[in-house]
């Protein structure tokens, strides 16, 4: 076939490809054309260079210009839209596999180029101008780094599975060759089990969609624990709220302050159980509580008669006995204690909070206070108790808790870097909750504090799991 027909059918087999693929009747990012492509797209120099010396009807500047454009348009999409063939309507997930699937790509591109620069050097050098030749490696590497590049931060910014430590280590250590295959290896891992993960939540939710596994008989009424507020866009208890009233929960929030004492929280407490069954005209709520708020939860229920219009409590790491962190905290120069404790105080009282009182809040989470309150507030009548106890299983587990863990560790045991196991039994003890990884569970962990995902632990699968079993149960 003469040059310049060859030309001209190269050139609109270009543009028909592209109107293909922009129609969406094609694909050019799919696998099998992706793999003949990366090993001459990023030769795009030396292609143009070619065309250029060839005697065609057309303008051989015209038909370069083309077929960078054509590399360009493949570049692009690739890096925006990489092609999978995994189904997800999860935006994250197709973020997180399309990082991969560019990594992948950058390594193949590379391996390629091994055997195509041999052949150029041995075969087709001496025709190739040397700048040309240089201009070709510079492009080359620009074109396959930048897939590289794209692939490591999609995933160092989408995964959820990936502490900030293990992400700098990472994003150091991915630039050192062979060294960096251990890493490629290790996040394809991660996608992975980050896919099934959210692909088997996905299913299992679709499959609950219309059973309503958490429509309750009684509204939920979740109250947080200490140092935190209910705040309207950053909710305290992560994805969780989302995923029960996905499969059918009523959610009332505590709305409590962060460093009131337990007897103040009680009373605001139980303000917000009768305006909501006022409102609603339920008889009763669930209680689920976090930390400190399932000691705010019991005294409103024994003491302040709020007993029937209780069904249950669930406490998630609550201190029932007291932490020995207290004890090891009020052991500091008391200027400092001071210090740190008038400065919260006033914080709070500028977001809102009208009876901050740090210093009696923390001194109600000792083992002496808990000792006399536990004999104090016992367990109503008619109200089901329950609780779940959380585990780190290593001091970098999480590690804003490290030295709180390492401190419980040796005077209390095992605990999720605030609350031990033993403080956290009360009522009905359902078990501890953690993984059989390295991490575990933290305190944090267990309200989906950081919005992440840890391997062979769901908090949102665990809440919808103890809410219909509430369900079930006919509260």
């Amino acid at each position: 076939m003469p040059f310049n027909v060859s030309y001209i059918l190269i050139a609109i087999l270009f543009f028909f490809l592209i109107f293909l693929d922009i129609s969406k009747k094609i694909n050019l990012t799919n696998k099998l054309f992706m793999g003949l492509l990366l090993i001459i797209a990023p030769h795009i120099v030396l292609v143009a260079d070619f065309i250029s010396r060839m005697q065609s009807i057309i303008s051989t500047s015209c038909l370069a210009i083309i077929c960078i454009l054509f590399v360009i348009y493949i570049w692009i999409k690739v890096n925006v839209l990489p092609h999978n063939k995994k189904l997800i309507d999860d935006f994250r997930i197709r973020v997180l596999l399309g990082g991969r699937r560019l990594i992948l790509y950058s390594l193949y591109a590379s391996i390629a180029q091994i055997p195509f620069y041999i052949l150029l050097q041995r075969f087709l050098k001496a025709t190739i101008h040397s700048h040309i030749f240089v201009l070709d490696i510079i492009v080359t590497v620009i074109f396959i780094g930048s897939l590289y590049l794209n692939g490591i931060i999609r995933i160092l910014f989408t995964s959820r599975q990936l502490n900030i430590i293990k992400k700098a280590i990472i994003l150091f250590n991915m630039w050192i060759p062979v060294v960096n295959l251990f890493f490629i290896v290790y996040l394809g891992s991660i996608t992975k089990s980050e896919y099934k993960r959210e692909y088997y939540r996905i299913l299992n939710r679709d499959v609950r969609v219309d059973s309503a596994v958490c429509q309750t008989r009684y509204p939920l009424f979740m109250v947080h624990g200490a140092g935190f507020k209910d705040l309207r866009y950053f909710n305290y208890w992560g994805r969780i709220p989302g995923e029960l009233k996905r499969h059918g929960a009523t959610i009332y929030y505590g709305n409590q302050e962060a460093w009131a004492t337990i007897e103040d929280n009680a009373e605001f407490l139980k303000e917000r159980v009768l305006e909501i069954i006022q409102n609603t005209g339920c008889e009763k709520v669930n209680i689920i509580a976090h930390s400190k708020g399932g000691l705010d939860a019991r005294y409103m229920i024994s003491m302040l008669g709020m007993s029937n219009y209780v069904a249950s409590l669930t406490t998630f790491a609550t201190p029932h006995r007291g932490s020995k962190l207290i004890d090891i905290i009020y052991k500091l120069p008391k200027p400092i204690f001071n210090m740190i404790g008038k400065g919260l105080n006033r914080y709070f009282r500028l977001l809102g909070d009208k009876k901050p009182d740090i210093f009696t809040a923390t001194e109600q989470l000792s083992n002496n206070f808990c000792e006399k309150f536990n004999k104090q507030v016992k367990n109503a009548e008619g109200v089901y108790y329950q609780s779940y106890a959380t585990v780190m299983n290593n001091i970098f587990s999480d590690y804003i808790l490290t030295i709180p863990y390492l401190m419980l560790r040796l005077t209390e045991g095992k605990n999720d870097g605030l609350v031990s196991i033993e403080s956290s039994k009360w009522g009905e003890f359902k078990g501890v909750l953690s993984t059989k990884h390295s991490r575990g569970i933290s305190h944090g962990d267990i309200i989906d504090l950081r919005r992440n995902d840890y391997e062979g632990f769901d908090a949102r699968e665990k809440y919808v799991e103890i809410v219909s079993e509430l369900k079930n149960m006919g509260l």
